[in-house]
């Protein structure tokens, strides 16, 4: 079984590649998502918003990563293609069993809530 490094790893490099079916591998059937916008308790409506947010990103420019146990939390600039521009997120990533089964995003979203509909 992978550590939680190697599945949140594997879990970025397979959006990265818009390898949705390789993502989904890496996420717990009950997976519990947090973020500014919206929250979700399915994967597959997780997936469905992270493949619609993916067309305004132009690229992840990670900053660090730190890895406590079963926690993984990562610091990155999304760097969009909107008037948005970029913003500075921090992810936490809890793995059980080599899944992940928890995702809480925070950003500022005051940029985005115009597209958002906020």
């Amino acid at each position: 079984m992978a550590g939680a490094m190697e599945t949140v790893m594997g879990f970025q490099a397979a959006m990265g590649k818009d390898d949705w079916k390789g993502a989904r591998a890496h996420l717990a059937d009950h997976l519990h998502f947090v973020g500014p916008f919206e929250s979700f308790s399915k994967p597959e409506d997780y997936l469905a918003a992270i493949q619609k947010l993916h067309a305004i990103v132009e690229r992840v420019d990670m900053h660090h990563m730190f890895v406590d146990g079963d926690d993984v939390c990562l610091l990155y600039d999304l760097v969009t293609n909107t008037p948005a521009g970029t913003a500075f997120i921090s992810e936490w990533h809890h793995v059980t069993g080599g899944k992940i089964d928890r995702i809480r995003v925070v950003f500022d979203p005051r940029p985005f809530a115009p597209m958002m509909g906020k």
